[in-house]
C-alpha cells in the first residue's frame, strides 16, 4: 500500500471542533488552521493535511440541503487535488449528511469519510483525537496507488460504516452510530482491517459527477397507535407536497382502517410518492407478508426495504429533483443506487 496521501479536512461545525477557553469554562470554536498545534500527533501522520473550513461553522442541528451542497462543491472543486476527504461534522445529522453525499456524487472513485465527537476536541477525555486520526488514515490508504475507500462513509468509535447504512443511536456513549443492516467496512484496533467484501466497488470508466438538485417537499410521518386523522388529512393536503415517508410497524405493518388505506390511495392519485420505511432500528420491510401490509402494497406504496430513514429521506429529495414519472420513481427508489439497500 502506498504510504502517504493528500488529504483536505473540511470542518463544518460540531462538537468536535470545540476548544475549552480556560479563563471562562465556556466552548468556543476550533482554529482549524491552527490544526497541527492542538493536534500535535497529526505531525507523527505520513499524510499531507489541509484544511478548509465554514466561514461560520454551523450546530448540525441547523443542517439543510443548502449546507450539503456546499460541502459537495468544496470537495467538487478541490476533487483533482486530494486522494481523500475528511468532512468534521456535528453528530446530531451526520448520517443524514452523509447519506445526501453518497446520492449527490456519481462515480465517485474517493473516500469521503464523515467524523466527529461526542467530547470536544480540548477535552481530557475526548473520543475526537482518536475519530480524526484514524478518519484521515483511513482516507489515506492506497492500494495500488487507488484509494481502498471510494464511497460517503461514516467513522466513529473504531469502526468505518457506509454512510448511508447508519443511524445515531446513542447521545451518551462514544459509540453513537450503528449500521443495522450492513457490515462495518473497516474495523480500527492494533491494525485497520478492512472488509473487501463490503467495500463499494466503483466504475473507474465513469467520470465523477455531481447532483445538485434536492428536493425537500417531502414530509416523514411516524405511525404510532391513535394516529389523528384529521392531522394526517392535513399533512396529506399541504400544498406542493410531492413525497412521503411513512415509518412504519415491523416489517412495514399499518393500520388497516378504511379512512387510513383511503387517505393514503388519494394522495397517491395526485402523484404524491409515498415509500414505507420501518421504524425498528434493523430489519427490513416486506409488503404483503401480513394482511396489515397488504392493502399498502395495493395502491402503490414504495417499499423501502432494508433503508434508513435518514437514507430514505434523502434519497426522496434527490429523486424528486428529477422530476420522474411515480412509476420511473418507485422502480428506481426500489433500487439500490450507492448500496443504501440491499
Amino acid at each position: 500500500m502506498k504510504t502517504s496521501a493528500n488529504i483536505l479536512l473540511i470542518y463544518t461545525g460540531g462538537t468536535i471542533g470545540m476548544v475549552k477557553d480556560f479563563e471562562t469554562g465556556a466552548l468556543k470554536a476550533f482554529n482549524f488552521d491552527e490544526l497541527l498545534q492542538n493536534i500535535p500527533e497529526l505531525k507523527l501522520l505520513e499524510h499531507s493535511i489541509e484544511t478548509v473550513s465554514f466561514e461560520k461553522p454551523i450546530d448540525s442541528s441547523n443542517m439543510r440541503p443548502a449546507f450539503w451542497l456546499q460541502i459537495a462543491e468544496m470537495i467538487e472543486e478541490r476533487y483533482e487535488d486530494y486522494d481523500g476527504f475528511v468532512v468534521l461534522h456535528g453528530s446530531d445529522t451526520m448520517s443524514y449528511s452523509a447519506s445526501a453525499l453518497s446520492f449527490m456524487f456519481e462515480n465517485l472513485s474517493k473516500p469521503i469519510i464523515f467524523t466527529g465527537s461526542q467530547l470536544p476536541i480540548g477535552d481530557l477525555r475526548t473520543d475526537a483525537k482518536e475519530n480524526l486520526i484514524t478518519s484521515i488514515q483511513i482516507a489515506g490508504l492506497q492500494r495500488h496507488n487507488k484509494p481502498v475507500i471510494s464511497e460517503v462513509c461514516l467513522y466513529f468509535e473504531y469502526k468505518l460504516y457506509r454512510g448511508n447504512r447508519t443511524s445515531k443511536i446513542n447521545a451518551e456513549h462514544f459509540q453513537a452510530f450503528a449500521s443495522p443492516n450492513y457490515p462495518p467496512l473497516v474495523n480500527s484496533g492494533v491494525h485497520l482491517a478492512v472488509n473487501d467484501n463490503a467495500l463499494w466497488k466503483p466504475n473507474n470508466r465513469r467520470k465523477m459527477k455531481l447532483h445538485t438538485g434536492l428536493n425537500d417537499e417531502i414530509a416523514l410521518i411516524k405511525i404510532f397507535p391513535g394516529i389523528n386523522r384529521s392531522l394526517l388529512e392535513h399533512i396529506m393536503a399541504k400544498e406542493g407536497l410531492q413525497g412521503v415517508i411513512l415509518e412504519t410497524y415491523g416489517s412495514g405493518n399499518a393500520p388497516t382502517e378504511e379512512w387510513f388505506v383511503n387517505l393514503l390511495k388519494q394522495t397517491i392519485s395526485r402523484g404524491v410518492v409515498i415509500v414505507n420505511v420501518t421504524q425498528c432500528i434493523g430489519g427490513s420491510v416486506s409488503m404483503g407478508q401480513y394482511e396489515t401490509s397488504t392493502q399498502l402494497k395495493k395502491i402503490g406504496v414504495i417499499s423501502g426495504k432494508d433503508i434508513t430513514t435518514e437514507a430514505a429521506v434523502v434519497k426522496m429529495m434527490y429523486l424528486l429533483a428529477k422530476d420522474l414519472s411515480p412509476k420511473v420513481f418507485k422502480t428506481i427508489f426500489e433500487t439500490s443506487l450507492r448500496g443504501e439497500m440491499s
